[in-house]
C-alpha cells in the first residue's frame, strides 16, 4: 500500500507541476522548471514500477487475480487518505 501511495503521490505532483508551469508546447519553461519536472516524472515512473512489481509479486504468492488485489489496494488507499 505504501508504494501505490507513493507512486500516486508523485503522479500528483507531476500534474501539480504540469498545471503550474502550463502545456510544454504552450509556454516557454526555464531550464530550471523543466528541470524539476523531468525529475518528478522519472520519481514517478519509478515509484510506479516499483509498486506494480511489489503488487505483481504479491498476486503471485496469493494465488488472487490481480484486477481484485489491485481494486481492494485502491480502496486501502483511498481510506488511509480520509484518515490523513
Amino acid at each position: 500500500m505504501h508504494k501505490r501511495r507513493a507512486a500516486d503521490l508523485a503522479q500528483h505532483r507531476v500534474e501539480e507541476l504540469r498545471d503550474s508551469y502550463g502545456p510544454p508546447t504552450q509556454h516557454e519553461w526555464t531550464p530550471r522548471q523543466s528541470h524539476t519536472y523531468e525529475t518528478a516524472v522519472r520519481a514517478w515512473r519509478d515509484l510506479d514500477r516499483d509498486a506494480r512489481t511489489a503488487m505483481t509479486e504479491y498476486v503471485k504468492e496469493g494465488g488472487q487475480s490481480q484486477h481484485k488485489i489491485e481494486a481492494k489496494l485502491r480502496k486501502a488507499v483511498r481510506e488511509d487518505d480520509r484518515d490523513i
